[in-house]
Order: C-alpha cells, then sequence, then structure tokens
C-alpha cells in the first residue's frame, strides 16, 4: 500500500481557488490515488501554528494571498526566483521536514507567453503596480530587452515599480494611469489589476494591437481581453496562468511530468460550471 501524501493551497479568502480542480486532476491522470490536495482558510495569524502542525505525509503547499510573504520566516530556504520578489506560492516538504519555499508564478507566466509565441519582446507594458506586477516584472526581466512602462495611479506606487526594477534589471519608466490607453501600442501589455479595472480602456485598443496577458480568470473575458481578441492579436489569460504555475507546482511535489492539457481542460470545465 502507497503512502498518503497530501497538499494544499492555503490563503484568505480561499472557497473559490481553482488549485484543488487542477492538482487533483494531475493525481488522477498520473494514478496518484494515495495522494489528496484540499483548500484551507488560514491568514498572517495563523500561518505558524498550520505550517508547525505538518506532519510527515505532507508533500507540499500552495500559497495566495495574503501568505505568499508571511511564509517566508517559517521556511528552511527559498530560491533565488522567489527571492527576487520576496514572495513564495509554493512549499515543498521533504519526509525529514525540510521546507522549501519557491514562485512558480514567474516562471508561469514566461511559460504561458511563449506558448502563445511569445518569446522576447523590445518593451512591455504593465497595467497597475500590485503584487502580481513585481512577478510580471521579474518574468519581463528574462524577455524583454527594452524598456518596460508601468501605469500606476500614485506616485507611492510608482517608487515601488522603480524599486523593483532597479532590483530585477529592468528598466522601469512610470506614466500616470490616466495614460494607460498609450501603453496598448506596446508589443506586450501585461494587466494585474482588479476585476472591472481596465474596462474603460477598452475602447483604446490600437486596430493591430500585440500581445496581451490579463492576469484575470473570473470573469471572463474581461472587456479588454474581449475587444483584444476581437483585433485578431494573441490573448492570454489568467487560467493560462494558474495552469503552468500549478503544473510547476505538481512535478516539484510529485517529482513526476505534469498533464498541462488534462490540468487545463479541468480548469475550464470548473469554470464554465460556475459560469453556469
Amino acid at each position: 500500500m502507497s503512502t498518503v501524501r497530501r497538499a494544499a493551497v492555503l490563503g484568505s479568502p480561499i472557497a473559490h481557488s481553482l488549485s484543488p480542480v487542477l492538482h487533483r486532476a494531475a493525481y488522477a491522470r498520473l494514478g496518484l490515488g494515495h495522494w489528496s490536495y484540499d483548500r484551507f482558510e488560514v491568514d498572517e495569524a495563523g500561518l505558524p501554528g498550520f505550517v508547525e502542525g505538518l506532519d510527515s505525509s505532507w508533500a507540499g503547499l500552495s500559497l495566495t494571498m495574503p501568505l505568499k510573504r508571511a511564509v517566508i520566516p517559517l521556511l528552511d530556504e527559498i530560491t533565488v526566483t522567489a527571492a527576487s520578489v520576496e514572495a513564495v506560492n509554493t512549499v515543498v516538504l521533504t519526509e525529514d521536514g525540510r521546507r522549501t519555499g519557491d514562485n512558480t508564478d514567474i516562471p508561469g507566466m514566461i511559460a504561458a507567453l511563449r506558448e502563445r509565441g511569445v518569446e522576447k519582446v523590445e518593451s512591455a507594458a504593465v497595467l497597475g503596480a500590485g503584487a502580481t506586477a513585481s512577478s510580471a516584472l521579474a518574468a519581463l526581466a528574462e524577455i524583454c530587452t527594452g524598456p518596460v512602462t508601468a501605469f500606476v495611479r500614485s506616485r507611492e506606487r510608482g517608487d515601488e515599480m522603480r524599486g523593483w526594477g532597479d532590483r530585477l534589471g529592468v528598466d522601469v519608466r512610470v506614466a500616470d494611469w490616466g495614460r494607460a490607453g498609450e501603453g496598448l501600442h506596446a508589443p506586450l501589455v501585461i494587466a494585474t489589476t482588479p476585476a472591472g479595472t481596465t474596462d474603460s480602456l477598452a475602447a483604446a485598443v490600437p486596430a493591430a494591437p500585440g500581445t496581451l496577458f490579463d492576469v484575470l480568470y473570473e470573469p471572463w473575458p474581461t472587456a479588454l481581453a474581449s475587444r483584444w481578441s476581437s483585433a485578431g492579436a494573441p490573448v492570454v489569460g489568467g487560467l493560462d496562468l494558474l495552469v503552468h504555475q500549478a503544473v510547476l507546482q505538481v512535478e516539484q511535489m510529485t517529482g513526476l511530468d505534469a498533464p498541462l492539457a488534462v490540468m487545463r481542460t479541468a480548469g475550464e470545465a470548473a469554470l464554465a460550471a460556475r459560469e453556469g
């Protein structure tokens, strides 16, 4: 009999997380009947106790907000990728209790773009300046050879993005959110803002846009993504990111090649069921 292995996603709120759907689909295809993947509502205050209570059956954790930074002091080590943005979304646990933190959002973004044929760009625009924007800059450090313009709502946010740019080796230029429509002319536009924020920009989509990466997946498509698609240009969505980062998590936790297509199909079906 195989030893029971456990994994889960933690965060607050967590009820709508698609991670269990994606990971369980992978386990089913890989024949990992002895593996389970659950979700737990855990906030920053409850995180230390949760982590300390994990036994040797645990293989890994997926972390969403607000835990990606809070978990770092609880770990034995973090990867260079996670350290670059001070954010961990993946914890791999060994049977001897060692905890290693990683960030699969960044390589997940790169993989999702590569899937749409985007390998290198000469410049890019980032809409927003939250936690996801720093991951976007880290991804752009790998694929963008020129400047990145960040469209933000405040000077403080602009300073933060410049700081991340300096740290990551990205030439970040800051512009006021009121000019965000101009950013849609960039070869690659990454929208990192909450639902509804970019709706007013849809009318500003150029006739022949480049590639849009909109990190939202619900509701989908966003007004911006819909207009972009209507222009016949490539759109990478939040589900693409979610699936690619989850693929990397499954591989790190199980040591097996994750079934990308199976996981994407499961995610699409889950979202369709919610809309229905």
